[in-house]
């Protein structure tokens, strides 16, 4: 009889367990759950990310929050793949910060043209930047819809990426509804020369941060989760 009472108490409590994780949301995935450097994650060159960074920064989680390493000019990206996801995190950037977060981007050429770079960037960083190459920004190629960032502070960011469709809130606000397939002109490179259209950008890939701030100061990040939709 005890061993039959010990049975039915331990298969309730798998079966309670069950249901928790089976509840709306149990399925986020926290990105950088320890301290320390990432597990997970490749360190690569801001404008060719086949390259390693130059230097060799480290990027490294200190008390929950992530922070990118000297010198300036790298991306962390992960080393698995994601194609419809919705992604949350926050991030706070220095009077002279520069970030972007990664999404959809091949383990090659620049996550901003190649891929897709949702734009983090302090108006000090460059004042004659244009609206879409600001905070919540599709790097040179779509403006927000409004300007939600707040300087020095922690901001979030909640970015769906659905096929075509990409969404974005900066602290609650909408500030992207952009039909990927409706983006058709081409985008400037750095040196140049034209990059894809956001039609024709990946709809798979890595996803990943970028540090590119002056004057010694570092993104940060924390609270990153996400959860895949596929």
């Amino acid at each position: 009889m005890k061993t039959h009472d010990g049975f039915l108490v331990l298969g309730l409590g798998l079966l309670l367990a069950g249901c928790a994780h089976s509840r709306p949301g149990s399925d986020w995935v926290a990105l950088f759950p320890e301290e320390g450097v990432p597990e997970g994650w490749v360190v690569r060159a801001w404008n060719d990310v086949r390259n390693p960074a130059e230097g060799g920064p480290v990027w490294k989680v200190q008390d929950g929050v992530l922070t990118g390493g000297e010198p300036r000019g790298s991306w962390l990206l992960s080393e698995r793949e994601y194609g419809d996801f919705i992604l949350e995190f926050e991030f706070k950037l220095g009077e002279r910060g520069n970030s972007g977060c990664a999404l959809r981007a091949p383990l090659q050429g620049d996550p901003a043209f190649d891929g897709l770079e949702l734009q983090m960037a302090d108006f000090r960083y460059n004042p004659e930047a244009k609206d879409s190459e600001l905070t919540g920004g599709l790097y040179r190629a779509v403006a927000p819809l409004k300007q939600a960032y707040r300087p020095t502070e922690w901001n979030r960011y909640r970015i769906e990426c659905r096929g075509p469709r990409v969404n974005v809130e900066l602290n609650g606000e909408p500030i992207l509804d952009v039909n990927l397939d409706d983006q058709t002109a081409s985008v400037k490179r750095h040196d140049g020369t034209d990059a894809p259209p956001l039609k024709d950008r990946p709809r798979r890939g890595h996803i990943g941060f970028q540090e590119l701030s002056r004057d010694g100061s570092h993104v940060a990040i924390r609270n990153a989760r996400i959860r895949v939709l596929e």
